[in-house]
């Protein structure tokens, strides 16, 4: 199955988990319909300079976060660490995270959660 970049289908959402700005997410794939797997999120992440999403735990799941392009400032379970393009995150096991857009370029990652 092939999806193109013009079809996902897209959120834009506000001050996502007490975070600053706009996130916008754009669903690479749904997974009530077409992941067959325990996977809860598919996306592409966007985060505009000063966006961020605010810190949450991840019980009996884990998150991925891969950065693509840009700068992020994150917060590993109580460590403050700055991502790079090519960089990522895991958290899981009752851990958790926040994400922010850290400088002047636009943040761009995939963000993958799956259940266990």
């Amino acid at each position: 199955m092939i999806r193109r970049k013009n079809e996902y289908a897209v959120d834009i959402r506000e001050e996502m988990r007490g975070g600053d700005g706009k996130v916008k997410i754009e669903h690479l794939w749904d997974e009530t319909n077409e992941l067959k797997g325990k996977t809860r999120l598919m996306a592409k992440i966007t985060l505009e300079p000063g966006c961020g999403i605010g810190f949450h735990n991840h019980d009996n799941e884990e998150e991925v976060f891969y950065i693509i392009k840009g700068t992020a400032e994150a917060d590993d379970n109580g460590e403050a660490v700055v991502l790079s393009a090519g960089d990522t995150i895991l958290t899981g096991n009752g851990a958790g995270h926040s994400i922010r857009c850290h400088g002047d370029e636009t943040v761009e990652m995939t963000a993958v959660i799956v259940s266990y």
